[in-house]
């Protein structure tokens, strides 16, 4: 079956100014706004660390941009996962993972508890 060409609708380009460039560790923003607005507790540290509880405890998120540790495992994102009837397990998500991506797996998981 051929559709008319007045029939399909206009392929549309973004500019390459308008297109959205993905973040990096340096802004953790989209993922603190994600959390903040599931009503996780979130504890920020004195070093600038950011540990987030999901509301039933299962899920932990950990921006971790001054911790020592995750930087020798060059990660700055820890995602742990306790779900209720198998084993727990972990997610990490270096220093070039955009925040965006990160907060997209973070919205996938509070989605299918």
């Amino acid at each position: 079956m051929n559709a008319s060409a007045t029939l399909l609708p206009a392929v549309i380009h973004p500019a390459p100014d308008d297109r959205c460039r993905l973040s990096s560790d340096h802004c953790a923003a989209p993922v603190l706004d994600l959390l903040h607005a599931l009503s996780w507790t979130v504890v920020e540290t004195p070093e600038a660390n950011v540990h987030a509880t999901s509301p039933d405890s299962r899920i932990y998120v950990g921006w971790l941009p001054e911790d020592p540790a995750a930087w020798q495992r060059d990660i700055v994102w820890q995602i742990r996962v306790q779900p209720a009837e198998n084993a727990p397990w972990v997610q990490e998500f270096g220093p070039h993972s955009p925040s965006e991506a990160v907060a997209g797996f973070i919205a996938a998981l509070a989605a299918h508890r």
